[in-house]
């Protein structure tokens, strides 16, 4: 079994990037985290990676000003130069542009805590308690150029207790996003989870 290269964007700690790199430890994983790239210099997940053998790369976003093409364009020739075939983003908080999602269409993969379509965007557990939601969650999903709006690879809940802070709920979902996201990233490298062909792709069945 050839093992699909992954390459995983980060901002932060990357606690989800570390659930994927442990996963991928195993010997039957289909999919081999190759390269950790992130937009800030100080991310703590960085150290975390390396200390994997995990290749590093620190592309500044600060230093392309607003210019978010040319970011992107830097960031795409890092991940060609290792050969990668799957990026998931995992607490990388920039927005991609058109041009970058397109160029890796099919082949991007996000974790969203809550459960899409509800909650989009930012703030999620504040607004779930909010709206008095019963359940909440997480979901891993393909990027499309709108928001938290591509289709979804999967997706779990958990209840909202009472007496639930922000704290508690994150708490809680941060634990099914470290479940889920190792298991869609094996659907899609094992081709069980697939972005669909636009409509005008899908030929007519022969009569």
């Amino acid at each position: 079994m050839r093992k699909k290269r992954v390459a995983v964007l980060i901002s932060g700690r990357g606690s989800n990037m570390s659930a994927l790199i442990e996963a991928a430890q195993a010997r039957d994983y289909p999919a081999d985290i190759v390269l950790v790239v992130s937009n800030t210099p100080d991310a703590g997940g960085l150290a975390r990676a390396r200390a994997g053998a995990i290749a590093t790369a620190v592309i500044d976003h600060r230093s392309f000003g607003d210019n978010r093409e040319a970011f992107e364009r830097a960031l795409d020739e890092e991940l060609r130069k290792y050969r990668v075939e799957i990026v998931c983003l995992a607490g990388f908080m920039r927005l991609l542009t058109a041009w970058f999602i397109g160029r890796w269409s099919g082949r991007i993969l996000n974790i969203h805590p809550a459960l899409l379509p509800d909650f989009k965007g930012l703030h999620t557990h504040r607004r779930a308690l909010q709206a008095g939601a019963k359940r909440h969650g997480a979901t891993v999903h393909f990027v499309v150029e709108n928001t938290d709006a591509g289709p979804v690879i999967s997706q779990q809940s958990v209840p909202v207790l009472q007496g639930d802070t922000e704290e508690t709920l994150a708490a809680r979902v941060l634990e099914v996003e470290h479940r889920i996201y190792p298991e869609a990233l094996r659907l899609v490298a094992e081709g069980r989870a697939k972005f669909p062909k636009p409509q005008a792709e899908i030929k007519n069945p022969r009569v």
